[in-house]
């Protein structure tokens, strides 16, 4: 989504780089180029112009410290300042002391709550709570049947009514909660395509029979501006608590994110990144400003890999690694693993100096490692553990088995050969060495 906002503001930064210190003419061209970029990328002008300010007024203000350059005493007060305009603190959700937590979603038809809804039914069940889902939209088509299929894929119960009012369905779903041992009631309400009173009505109505412990307006990040009118319409009528921005891995320009918070005063609590149940994060702020300023979120792809990894079979495989006993097996557990954290472009995305724009040139062949996984699982344990005994008939039996050819048995074996001279290498460095290439078991 930052994709532009991003080179634009990494070619502000190049320009500085051959200056020994800032000039008041310095910062004023610095302070032009980042006012363009920023509306560019369809941030509210009331809140570039103070962001602006408040960069122009520090960067004239401050002394170049000793161990930065100009263009990084810059980025510094770009990205603290882009925290502070997505908010200083990340916001998490309000859990109830006494459960049930009961969690309200409003938003505009088409935002994409009923899917919200199950995404974040699934990251509260993954972080060890009990949530029970809760049909509340009686009008779309198929809302209903919709929610019920969601809450079957991820395993979670979803409590519906089709007689009923909203509000009724909403107060039974809470006392059925309370005694069936729900800790979470997540109440998926109706939307319009436009802002009516009659929505207004229906929501504050339901707000007033359940007390809800979170009131959260489902935003789509894709409507730039819009989203910002969308919800100070919300505000006014109805108020929340926080913000679920949905497709921040679209291609948008950013513009909602960065004015939202600054408009209203509302946190953004959650993002959808994907189009999968789980694509659903907590927004660190941060993080986000430092993606935008840096291309980089370290945090996040740790965070991943912690979520993912297994630590007893890391402490195997540094093993396995240090008697020179990798095998097929070994790399087969080593892809699953990594499929786990997600998407490989996503993955890649974090990584310093990979941007989008790059991946864009770098295809990530996600086929290429379906056939990889097809082949390994087409081989005996035998083969996988002694892949030298794999002559041309097993070859043959291998590509008919996995559906592929014998070139792409004899190409995956080749690179396996490769990776154990490699691993040959590994076996020879120091625990601390070992420890940089597989951090998580720390």
């Amino acid at each position: 989504m930052f994709d532009n906002l991003t080179d634009r503001l990494q070619d502000i930064f190049r320009r500085l780089r051959g200056h020994a210190k800032l000039s008041e003419k310095h910062v004023e061209e610095v302070s032009r180029e980042i006012r363009l970029a920023l509306l560019e990328a369809d941030v509210n002008f009331r809140v570039v112009k103070e962001f602006v300010a408040r960069v122009k007024e520090r960067a004239v203000g401050q002394e170049v410290l000793r161990s930065l350059t100009p263009a990084q005493q810059v980025i510094k007060i770009v990205d603290e300042e882009l925290t502070e305009l997505l908010g200083s603190t990340s916001s998490a959700i309000n859990f109830a002391s006494h459960p049930p937590t009961v969690i309200m979603l409003v938003g505009l038809q088409g935002s994409g709550k009923t899917t919200v809804a199950a995404k974040l039914a699934k990251h509260l069940k993954t972080n060890g709570r009990h949530p029970l889902l809760v049909a509340a939209d009686i009008y779309r088509p198929a809302a209903i049947d919709q929610l019920e299929k969601l809450g079957q894929r991820i395993g979670v119960e979803v409590h519906s009514d089709r007689v009923k009012k909203p509000e009724e369905i909403a107060l039974d779903a809470v006392k059925r909660a309370g005694r069936e041992g729900f800790d979470t009631v997540i109440l998926d309400t109706a939307g319009r395509l436009h802002i009516d009173e009659e929505m207004m009505d229906e929501l504050v109505r339901v707000r007033e029979r359940v007390n809800p412990h979170e009131t959260m307006l489902v935003v789509d990040a894709m409507t730039g501006q819009d989203a910002v009118n969308v919800a100070l319409a919300f505000q006014e009528k109805v108020d929340f608590d926080g913000i679920i921005l949905t497709k921040l891995d679209g291609d948008s320009r950013g513009g909602a994110a960065l004015s939202i918070k600054a408009v209203t005063g509302r946190p953004i609590k959650l993002g959808g990144v994907g189009e999968k149940l789980n694509d659903l994060e907590d927004f660190y702020t941060d993080r986000m400003a430092s993606r935008i300023v840096w291309m980089w979120d370290q945090l996040t792809l740790i965070d991943k890999a912690q979520a993912s990894y297994d630590q007893e079979k890391a402490k195997k495989l540094e093993e396995k690694l240090r008697k020179q006993q990798f095998d097929l097996e070994d790399f087969l557990d080593q892809m699953e693993q990594l499929k786990r954290m997600g998407p490989l472009d996503q993955i890649l995305g974090m990584i310093p100096g990979i941007s989008s724009s790059k991946l864009k040139n770098l295809k990530v062949d996600d086929e290429q490692i379906k056939r990889i996984e097809a082949i390994i699982l087409s081989m005996t344990r035998e083969e996988r553990s002694n892949p030298q005994i794999i002559g041309a008939s097993r070859k043959r039996r291998i590509a008919a088995g996995s559906g592929t050819s014998t070139q792409d048995v004899n190409r995956l074996l080749q690179q396996f050969q490769q990776m154990q001279k490699l691993v040959k290498q590994m076996g020879k460095m120091s625990p601390r060495q070992l420890g940089k290439i597989f951090p998580f078991q720390i």
